[in-house]
């Protein structure tokens, strides 16, 4: 044991030395980037009372610590008298903050992405459940009601009895025969839901609650934005022959409590929200909880509101916008059992749903499941190890599944389900390539990426009173600004990244570390008054429009114009048609549903084919088939129109034939031969510092290190670099990275692994150094 590590464990000096009459010890994991594990004595009052996943208190060197017990009656320390064994201070739970299950599957994690267990507990963790009792903000939400209720609102509900449930009593009036039909086909029922499906169902209830047949309970329900408006309850649609086939094969496995991975692959409007709520459905049925995980972008009211249709309002919804009070509301009902169903981004995954039946990770492509600072986990491969260390099917959904998940279903480790058409028996949207190498960029309006093909149509189809979205991963005016005398780019101080300008805030802002300055229309470098504004953003593409179809209504989407509750105001304006034409970045390509939308536009589809990134064809591909799949999803036929200066490049001809498989096919003979997942493992180690020489020199030393491993000299590892990363600096930080391959996970693991044990030697002088398993982002 070190040095370090003893001070850690034993009691300062001026502590009176613990003196205990007994010898049970526990492990604590506390929110700090500690790799090693922390023993606590436990003083004899407290013994019952300390059981994994509760909360205690605890010091840590000088700090009071709110930490987790995640071992009891474990073996003191070797190396350090007994008498020395610093005791838990106070225990703060009367129950587990983490159930057993939870706990255990938070472990595995941590030993996965080989991350300190103590900052993987905070990640999972709501912000108030992390505070000790005598945290000033914990004492104002215990202490003033009124505090509390401005932010979280009560809601009664209505559920039979179990007598009620054996013998059913006799009813008097058609409001109780209505109020029992209810209550006996969704087991409980919010008053609030009572009230939109039948006339004033009070009376009714008071009556029944009397006889002893209903009974009433009260529970928080959070200011959530996404419980605001009520909404109706739906009736289920009747379902095609392959949703059929899935539900099935889903449903048969949640009745049996199997394990099992599915991989639904189902096309641009195939109905798969709706075999989730199908699946859903019977988990419910069968008295078990479901999670539903799905992109950040794509978690919005108008989807939340389909699954409060078929479930009511008694479910938790995670989201970023939650404050730490209703993310807390949430995590105490789904904790409580009071609800069993949790819809939410990555973070969902942590959810402490009770007696866990199901998990669905819809869109399960996307790249923002990774979290990509501090604890970098994969949500989608958590979930895939949650249900498998649950016994419980995982569901994977997506139009164009990773390439990883696919060759899964390949293998045979995921069983493959197929919705090859619209639910709607809408066909699929004609696609155009248009070149602008032969038609140029600039159509009749003159404008930059407003070929003559794109205005023709944008033209054709605002006639037809139908409407457009138009595909630009490029927010803002301008992507830069560079000075026509010198020719040098106006960059941010603190990232070596190109300031992009807006115009409509006449400023210029990095999208990197959000720095801004007013534009001043003067050279940084040479003085000159002449700048040439590069590129076409968002804001440029929308005044373009404008003035380009003057009797047109144009709405922009993206994060300078719209996020959180703005985003669904934008999209239902579209709904309603008071936008004509929509001009926006991803956000427009996630699940949205609107009839009148006939015509997509790709602006400049060779973009994301530049980036220094093997996956640079997958992402394309999902990005033009997601964004297409917006077109033609009712009775009005689709057409869309990719822009490229690359026609011959083979992912724009996958897109234009919706031939995923050819895609696939194509995508895994070069991942094969080139070792890339899902035929090799990678990790990314990731440093940076404020000096760069510093950083450079860590990097050399780490590098020597590294190679002299016997892994590496055996070839059983590759290692690539070190080099800077493709964007230098951040934030003020300049940044390098290493890349570690291998067709093995074993030997990639014992390098880390030695790596990790000489950490400390390295992260001297602001310099900071993480681990990256399985990277997804390459930048």
């Amino acid at each position: 044991m070190s040095t370090r590590q003893a001070e850690l464990f034993e009691a300062p000096p001026q502590e009176a030395a613990p003196a205990p009459r007994h010898r049970l010890f526990c492990e604590v994991a506390v929110p700090l980037p500690l790799r090693m594990r922390l023993t606590y004595a436990v003083p004899e009052a407290l013994g019952k009372q300390v059981v994994p996943g509760v909360r205690v208190i605890v010091f840590v060197g000088p700090r009071r610590l709110v930490g987790y017990v995640i071992a009891a009656e474990v073996a003191p320390p070797a190396g350090i008298a007994l008498e020395k064994i610093r005791p838990i201070v106070e225990v703060i739970d009367s129950e587990p903050a983490f159930p057993e299950d939870l706990l255990k599957f938070l472990r595995e994690a941590a030993e996965y992405y080989m991350h300190p267990v103590g900052e993987v507990l905070r990640t999972a963790a709501p912000a108030i459940e992390r505070r000790g009792k005598d945290d000033p903000r914990l004492s104002e939400e215990k202490g003033s009601l009124k505090a509390r209720w401005a932010r979280v609102r009560e809601e009664v509900y209505v559920s039979l009895t179990e007598a009620a449930r054996s013998a059913p009593p006799k009813v008097r009036g058609d409001k109780q025969a209505q109020l029992l039909s209810i209550l006996s086909a969704r087991g409980e029922v919010s008053m609030r839901e009572l009230r939109q499906q039948m006339r004033d169902p009070r009376g009714a209830v008071e009556a029944l609650e009397k006889r002893g047949a209903v009974s009433l309970t009260a529970r928080e329900v959070p200011d959530d934005p996404f419980f605001g408006e009520p909404v109706p309850r739906d009736v289920p649609p009747p379902l095609t022959d392959s949703q059929r086939d899935a539900v099935e094969a889903i449903v048969t496995s949640v009745k049996n409590h199997e394990r099992a991975t599915y991989l639904l692959y189902g096309v641009t409007g195939s109905g798969k929200t709706e075999v989730y709520l199908r699946a859903m459905a019977a988990a419910q049925a069968a008295g078990r909880g479901a999670i539903l995980m799905l992109p950040e972008i794509a978690l919005t009211p108008q989807l939340v509101s389909r699954y409060r249709a078929r479930f009511g309002d008694n479910l938790a919804v995670i989201h970023s916008g939650l404050k730490d009070n209703d993310r807390h509301a949430m995590w105490r009902k789904l904790h409580r059992g009071d609800c069993k169903v949790a819809i939410g981004a990555r973070s969902a995954v942590f959810a402490p749903v009770r007696d866990l039946g199901l998990i669905l990770v819809d869109e399960e492509h996307d790249p923002s499941f990774k979290q990509d600072d501090h604890f970098r986990y994969h949500g989608r491969d958590l979930a895939l190890l949650r249900a498998h260390r649950a016994g419980v099917p995982c569901v994977l959904g997506s139009a164009t599944p990773s390439v990883e998940s696919y060759q899964g279903a390949m293998e045979g480790r995921y069983r493959l389900l197929h919705l090859p058409d619209r639910a709607t028996r809408a066909s699929m949207p004609s696609i155009e390539i248009v070149d602008l190498k032969r038609v140029g960029p600039r159509g009749p309006t003159g404008h930059e990426l407003l070929s003559l093909p794109l205005v023709r149509a944008i033209a054709d189809r605002l006639s037809r009173k139908e409407q457009v979205i138009l595909f630009l991963n490029r927010r803002g005016f301008a992507p830069s600004v560079r000075c026509i005398r010198c020719d040098k780019a106006i960059e941010c101080p603190s990232c070596s990244v190109a300031l992009v300008m807006h115009r409509r805030e006449g400023a210029l802002r990095c999208h990197y570390c959000d720095f801004h300055v007013a534009f001043q229309n003067v050279c940084i470098t040479c003085g000159c008054t002449e700048l040439a504004l590069v590129g076409v953003g968002t804001e440029k593409l929308e005044n373009a429009l404008v003035s380009s179809f003057p009797g047109a209504r144009v709405g922009r989407l993206d994060r300078d114009v719209a996020s959180g509750m703005g985003t669904e105001e934008v999209l239902d304006k579209l709904r309603k048609h008071e936008i004509d034409i929509l001009v926006g970045t991803q956000m427009v390509t996630k699940g949205h549903d609107v009839p009148r939308v006939t015509l997509v536009g790709v602006i400049a589809a060779d973009a994301a084919l530049t980036f220094p990134d093997f996956r640079a064809a997958e992402r394309t591909y999902q990005l033009l088939s997601q964004v297409a799949g917006r077109a033609g999803r009712r009775e009005l036929p689709g057409h869309v129109i990719i822009q490229t200066w690359q026609p011959e490049h083979p992912v724009l001809g996958f897109a234009r034939n919706h031939d995923y498989e050819g895609f696939f096919h194509n995508e895994i003979v070069a991942r094969k031969e080139l070792g890339y997942p899902p035929f090799g493992r990678m990790i990314t180690i990731r440093m940076d510092g404020e000096s760069e020489e510093a950083l450079r020199a860590m990097a050399q030393r780490m590098d020597t290190f590294l190679r002299a491993l016997p892994d590496v000299l055996l070839g059983m590892v590759k290692i690539l670099g070190p080099a800077p990363a493709p964007i230098e600096r951040i934030r003020g930080r300049f940044r390098m990275h290493t890349l570690l391959r291998g067709p093995e996970r074993p030997p990639l693991r014992r390098v880390i692994s030695r790596l990790i044990e000489t950490l400390e030697d390295y992260t001297r002088d602001d310099l900071r150094v993480s681990i990256d398993i399985d990277p997804v982002n390459m930048l």
